[in-house]
């Protein structure tokens, strides 16, 4: 995919007689494809949240009815964090509650995803994807009661969507773009149907917006580090206010 004036464009359409891409990008797109995948981590992401909904669906009651052990104890509950069941932060975003909920998800990972892959490059993708599922965690914790059951990839979802946002700024120097778009349509979506985490999509699409901030103005950064590092800041900074929440809990 092309950032362009216009919007987000795939390179077939990106016009006749465009500049040819430069030989370091070149490089870096083909660096990224594994086994002959264009978005190999995207792809992965896919096929493990997918593998999950299989097991807890084979665990559970049906097909449109996950349950299970690896759902129980994987699924984000305020309290049970609290108790020090910290894993939940990260094992809710592989569990999502009917296949109408994976579908969605899936989609919208595979479709964003393989584009912000591609600007990124893998490892910085993934390190974005999980810091922003990461925040989605806290700020489900954040606006939900300590006994409420969120899963999903939502979260994470929402930080490419913010990624997505940063990306097409930085190129064409608008915000009024495609990305914010799908956010705005989105963000009505989240608060218009009932039963959805509000702050799991909130705290993803702000924990996406800033880890892509920080890696973009670090890219020619003599440390080549830093970027990374402040992604994992973002990470760190994203417990500290899950644990402040739990700790926040009275009964």
């Amino acid at each position: 995919m092309n950032f362009a004036p216009v919007g987000i464009k795939c390179p077939d359409h990106a016009g006749v007689g465009a500049a040819r891409p430069s030989a370091q990008r070149t490089v870096r797109q083909a660096r990224a494809r594994v086994g002959g995948l264009a978005a190999p981590a995207t792809t992965l992401l896919v096929a493990l949240n997918v593998l999950v909904y299989l097991v807890t669906v084979s665990q559970g009651g049906g097909l449109s009815q996950p349950g299970g052990k690896v759902f129980e104890e994987g699924a984000l509950v305020g309290v049970l964090v609290q108790d020090g069941e910290w894993w939940r932060l990260v094992s809710a975003m592989f569990l999502h509650g009917s296949v109408l909920h994976l579908a969605f998800n899936m989609f919208a990972l595979y479709w964003l995803g393989s584009v912000v892959e591609d600007a990124l490059g893998t490892l910085r993708f993934v390190l974005v994807y999980f810091a922003a599922g990461l925040a989605g965690s806290a700020g489900a914790l954040l606006l939900s009661s300590a006994f409420a059951i969120t899963v999903g990839a939502s979260g994470a979802i929402y930080g490419i969507l913010g990624a997505l946002l940063v990306l097409e700024y930085l190129a064409t120097g608008s915000f009024a773009g495609q990305a914010m778009g799908l956010i705005v349509l989105n963000l009505a979506l989240t608060f218009a149907i009932p039963n959805i985490s509000i702050g799991g999509h909130l705290g993803g699409l702000v924990g996406g917006i800033a880890c892509t901030f920080a890696l973009a103005r670090t890219r020619y950064h003599s440390a080549k580090a830093l970027g990374p590092a402040l992604v994992v800041g973002v990470a760190v900074a994203s417990l500290v206010v899950a644990y402040v929440r739990v700790e926040s809990y009275t009964f």
